[in-house]
């Protein structure tokens, strides 16, 4: 009998990773150059945080996201919660800042967020396989 905690039932859930790490590298590179000014400082200083403490970990089944000072605020979603996906292109496209609408109004930030026209599509494409109703078995397509 396959019980809630066995190994058994811990090895029939799969989860393949799409994207696992940090903020695009480029953001870093601009704020540091932005950080010479006086203005530009802030800036710096908050990429340097991000590029330190920032991770994010997209896999099939949920988006994962730790931040917060040093790391230890740790966010995970599953795709059915997910009503609305934002994005917003910054270093000339070559990355991106998201925002996911989640069903009971609350937002996740994902900001300087690497590839994310990519990862969008695919949290788009996950989104839509979530939320589609649910064939009964023996029904023809």
């Amino acid at each position: 009998m396959n019980q809630p905690g066995s190994s058994e039932s811990r090895q029939a859930i799969q989860e393949t990773e799409f994207y696992a790490g940090g903020p695009a590298r480029g953001d870093l590179l601009i704020n540091l150059l932005f950080g010479l000014t006086v203005i530009g400082i802030p800036f710096a200083v908050g990429a340097i945080v991000r590029a330190l403490w920032l991770r994010f970990r997209i896999t099939s089944r949920r988006i994962e996201v730790n931040g917060g000072w040093m790391g230890r605020d740790r966010s995970q979603v599953v795709y059915s919660q997910i009503r609305e996906v934002r994005s917003v292109p910054r270093g000339f496209g070559a990355w991106g800042d998201m925002v996911l609408v989640l069903n009971d109004g609350a937002k996740l930030e994902m900001r300087s967020l690497p590839r994310f026209r990519e990862v969008e599509a695919y949290i788009e494409e996950r989104r839509a396989a979530s939320t589609a109703p649910a064939r009964p078995k023996g029904m023809a397509a």
